[in-house]
């Protein structure tokens, strides 16, 4: 089966009986939410209107999205809107992209264990971050900095890391002067700290507070990992990961201020796949392509059976409630207004400077987050909603998955 435009959720209407039934009993109520979810958007499932050409009549069904954190299709709508919002925190300055990677031997802990695990590691990141750069012989500065949580990696396997954008510069603890970031004695590019000295300081904090949390009784071990539960096969397993060098990569400098957001958009709200990296289903397999870092950025293609792909894609649900985006450094949310304001007296800029006048091309988006679009028929006419189409409830991961397979003029873009 080859299909033009294939999407995660078409894999998981023809694929998701089987998966069900050979894995539903060990999905989380959030995976299984998210599993349904995904699903039902933008199919009859949820409702939603009747279109009309506003010329020549042609009528389509166009049916409400989701609205779930880790659906593909709603994705969009929810970077624009995140990205329109972080305009007013815009600074002309340059901005490291530092990321902060988990190493494997502690990939089981955190899947059984994903929100103390993941708080572990924000913590841990954010403390490493602000501690060095607040020390004289780095910056001796008060940075800003955004975290984003991934933890998928090309073939969509568990690969727990934290992407931070950090400001290059920051507030001098007294709060009088901006203080830059240092330059490269190499090349004069402006510089923030070397990845070694980020790694050795982020292992000692991350490993300080998961050996507290297993102290208090914070961590519980299943299956596989059961062993761990003893203090002594604990230790062994920490040991193991403290021996080798943590991988803690840092970029050049990313640019103007409007790049800098654009670059954020790349990264925030986004999901494990997304449904551009999907091929084809061929020989029973779900093909799709990946970016292979190891191997210079090589575009690659690999494949997985249907089940196997829901299964790692559903990997990548975190617990409900869980903030994936977080702010520290005096991008803080209990005192970023203020001390933007700050920032921008101290260099002098206005938040008008920073205002992106590109043209947005393309269809206009409705309040639905769906596209207006001109009529497929006459190419002359917008379609406009004319009436409501009720929702069709049905528990989805019960059963009734094929009742809601959505012919492709019935799915909107």
């Amino acid at each position: 089966m080859t299909r033009h435009g294939l999407e995660v959720a078409d894999v998981f209407r023809d694929y998701g009986l089987e998966f069900m039934q050979e894995r539903g009993s060990s999905l989380s109520v959030d995976q299984r939410r998210a599993f349904d979810a995904i699903a039902a958007c933008r199919t009859k499932v949820l409702g939603g209107h009747l279109e009309q050409c506003n010329q020549c009549g042609h009528e389509r069904n166009a049916y409400n999205s989701c609205g779930n954190r880790n659906c593909p299709k709603c994705r969009a709508r929810a970077r624009a809107e995140w990205t329109e919002a972080r305009t007013a925190e815009l600074l002309p300055i340059p901005f490291f992209h530092v990321v902060f990677t988990l190493p494997k031997e502690f990939g089981p802990i955190a899947l059984q264990n994903q929100r103390v695990v993941y708080n572990i590691l924000f913590r841990a990141a954010a403390q490493t971050l602000k501690q060095l750069a607040a020390d004289p012989k780095h910056m001796g500065a008060e940075i800003g900095i955004l975290a984003v949580l991934h933890t998928w990696g090309g073939k969509l396997d568990y690969h727990v890391h934290l992407h931070c954008i950090v400001t290059g510069g920051g507030l001098s603890p007294d709060g009088t002067r901006w203080v830059r970031c240092k330059r490269s004695k190499k090349n004069r590019k402006d510089f923030f700290i070397h990845g070694n000295v980020l790694s050795r300081k982020f292992r000692g904090k991350f490993i300080d507070q998961l050996k507290r949390a297993f102290r208090d009784g914070d961590l519980g071990f299943h299956g596989d990992i059961a062993s761990l539960s003893n203090v002594v096969a604990f230790e062994n397993r920490v040991t193991k990961a403290v021996r080798n060098d943590w991988v803690v990569d840092v970029s050049s400098p990313i640019g103007s201020p409007i790049r800098v957001l654009k670059y954020l958009a790349r990264y925030t709200n986004r999901v494990a796949i997304s449904n551009d990296r999907l091929i084809a289903v061929r020989n029973g397999r779900v093909h799709f392509g990946w970016k292979d870092y190891r191997d210079g950025g090589q575009q690659k293609v690999t494949s997985l059976e249907p089940t196997e792909f829901i299964r790692r894609f559903l990997l990548h649900v975190v617990p409900s409630g869980f903030m994936k985006i977080r702010h520290y450094g005096f991008m803080a949310n209990r005192h970023r207004r203020e001390k933007l304001a700050l920032s921008r007296k101290l260099l002098g800029v206005s938040i008008e400077q920073f205002e992106d006048d590109e043209a947005e091309g393309g269809e206009r988006e409705s309040s639905d987050g769906q596209c207006e679009s001109r009529c497929p028929a006459c190419r002359h006419g917008i379609m406009v909603a004319v009436r409501l189409i009720p929702p069709a409830p049905v528990q989805i991961s019960s059963g009734f998955l094929s009742s809601i397979r959505a012919p492709p003029m019935s799915r909107t873009a």
